[in-house]
């Protein structure tokens, strides 16, 4: 990372806000899964913040959450960076020209357009492409797929589950003494892939297109680490694999790898475009969440019906309550809370029906106020936030309950 220096953590942005669906929009599929409509009540991801690490399409990925109510902290985790010297790029080229490759494997789609491109500025484009076009071309994944089509070439074959270690497994099994493979990178050195093919009896030539690094400006995604350790995001969407890891660096970096690893592993929801992106991940010990089919749109349906999961729902004074990250459903209508009510609001919820101490109710504020009057005036807001005064009962000298519906009651903790 370029930055060695731990100075304080600036102050959370505030999330971009849900924006209204349009006029036009109509539900579509579940109703869980699809955005809020005209007097269609709040969305499914309403009263919750999601962050977002994508550098690429990230425009996209925010608008999907955004229809469907989400608030979301934006911090690109990475930057793609075109080689400061094509040369390197030009002489992997050259190579495979003077002496056409066996095999060629493509890994990402902004990396095999990017190369295509590149030969057709130094006037080799459709050389290049005829090597290709008799070459058995194997395609990371079905976006990779979708560039080579585009290209007007056929992948010989794709894994489902757009892992390099299944198409390696292909090549050395199908055996690779002898042959020439090209494997395009993916902006990191891949050395575990190419001394395996190496080992195996390989001619193996690289072809570096494009480079990950740390984003420019580092500030976005410090304040995104500082908002999961806090837990004052609810869910943190992952599209790469090296944004995963970028993040856990850039936490290690700044002293807060054990609040952010614990954050992770318990109430902020990691979200995976795949399995391949969980890897870093999965690697320390945080366990993720996937769609079926590895794109944005099923990710995000992913998080509307695993976040309204997580909620806390509880009868109370004859209305239903919900309480969400930063807002709170009563009757399914949609009222934000500030943090310091949303505190107070789940440690009542945590024994609901039971009266909990002011005392206690102090410990659970935001930065811990000095004296119980701090409480009395965050539970004002709170009540009014909320809408429904009776909610909250005061229980004199004593502290403050939710008004559990009769039989409700949980035992205390």
């Amino acid at each position: 990372m370029d930055d060695d220096t731990h100075p304080a953590a600036p102050a959370p942005a505030a999330p971009i806000p849900a924006a209204p669906a349009p006029a036009s929009a109509a539900p579509a599929g579940p109703a869980a899964d699809a955005p809020a409509g005209p007097g269609a009540g709040p969305g499914p991801l309403a009263g919750f913040t999601v962050g977002v690490t994508a550098a690429r399409r990230a425009d996209e990925l925010i608008a999907l959450l955004r229809r469907r109510g989400a608030a979301v902290l934006h911090a690109p985790a990475l930057r793609i960076v075109p080689l400061a010297d094509d040369s390197e790029l030009l002489a992997a080229t050259e190579q495979l020209l003077d002496r056409a490759p066996d095999a060629v494997v493509a890994t990402t789609a902004i990396g095999f357009r990017g190369w295509i491109e590149a030969a057709d500025g130094w006037g080799i484009g459709e050389e290049l492409l005829r090597r290709l076009r008799a070459a058995e071309l194997l395609a990371r994944g079905p976006k990779v797929k979708g560039a080579i089509r585009a290209a007007g070439l056929v992948e010989a074959w794709s894994p489902q589950s757009e892992s390099l270690a299944e198409v390696l497994d292909r090549l050395l099994a199908a055996g690779v003494a002898g042959r020439r493979i090209a494997i395009q990178l993916h902006g990191e050195p891949l050395p575990g892939f190419v001394e395996a093919l190496r080992a195996g009896g390989a001619d193996v030539v690289v072809v570096p297109v494009y480079r990950w690094m740390a984003p420019e400006d580092p500030a976005p995604l410090d304040r995104l680490l500082d908002a999961v350790a806090a837990g004052s995001v609810d869910a943190v969407s992952f599209t790469s694999a090296p944004a995963a890891a970028s993040l856990l660096a850039r936490a290690e970096e700044r002293g807060l790898s054990e609040q952010v690893l614990g954050a992770l592993r318990g109430p902020v929801l990691p979200a995976c475009v795949g399995p391949v992106t969980a890897v870093p991940l999965q690697a320390r010990g945080i366990g993720t969440v996937q769609p079926d089919r590895y794109r944005l749109g099923p990710l995000v349906q992913l998080l509307c019906r695993e976040l309204p999961g997580r909620a806390t729902t509880l009868p109370v004074a004859g209305h239903r309550l919900e309480i969400r990250g930063h807002a709170a459903l009563v009757d399914g209508r949609l009222r934000p809370v500030p943090p310091a009510g949303m505190a107070l609001l789940r440690a009542l919820a945590r024994q609901p029906g039971w009266v909990v101490a002011r005392a206690e109710l102090l410990r659970a504020l935001p930065g811990a106020g000095r004296d119980e009057h701090a409480v009395e005036t965050a539970m004002a807001r709170l009540r009014g936030a909320l809408g429904t005064p009776n909610l909250i009962q005061t229980v004199v000298k004593r502290g403050y309950r939710l008004a559990l519906d009769a039989g409700e009651c949980t035992p205390a903790r």
